[in-house]
């Protein structure tokens, strides 16, 4: 095979190299520890009638959930200075948990539609109280934006820069509406 093709080198090893090698993955210990295998039994099997269950109905194959992707540096960088346009925003703060969650997904559906592309998500610092507990919306905003429901219209998004709010707001790229690509 040619080395273009592979990636790799017909050199091999030299006897010093394969000593250096076993040395060094001796010192490795496995992330996860290999279960003890029971001795097996060498026994004759018995004759079973091959009786399969019936088919099943196959399922409807649900569709793959698109991966998430962060703003390109340009872009970042463009937003943070106030030099490309955020299409539409929302505030979230002051709502309840389950108030937010419905408002940012009517708020993301509906600029979708309208073909908005950088939305601003204002979730706020959080006030109240230890450092761990401050803004619950500001830890349960990504978490939702992650979430399958929400794949499928988001993009990608990072905290938004100084001037749009920093740590208390997300900077969401929507995914283009269907209906816009035909």
């Amino acid at each position: 095979m040619n080395r273009e093709k592979t990636g790799r080198s017909r050199r091999s090893l030299t006897r010093n190299e394969r000593e250096l090698w076993v040395g060094f993955t001796r010192a490795i210990a496995p992330l996860r520890p290999v279960p003890a295998k029971p001795p097996e039994e060498v026994t004759e099997p018995a004759a079973v009638p091959d009786i399969s269950p019936p088919a099943e109905p196959s399922k409807p194959r649900e569709k793959p959930v698109p991966p998430l992707a962060g703003l390109d540096r340009r872009l970042r960088q463009r937003l943070a200075r106030g030099r490309a346009g955020i299409d539409a925003r929302i505030d979230l703060h002051g709502l309840t948990q389950a108030d937010a969650h419905d408002a940012l997904v009517q708020f993301l559906r509906t600029r979708r539609a309208e073909g908005a592309r950088i939305v601003l998500v204002i979730t706020g610092k959080g006030l109240r109280g230890s450092d761990d507990q401050r803004g619950v919306l500001r830890r349960q905003v990504p978490l939702w934006l992650r979430s399958p429901g929400l794949r499928e219209m988001v993009l990608g998004f990072e905290p938004a820069g100084p001037a749009h709010g920093g740590e208390g707001a997300f900077y969401v790229r929507l995914r283009r509406s269907r209906e816009s690509r035909a």
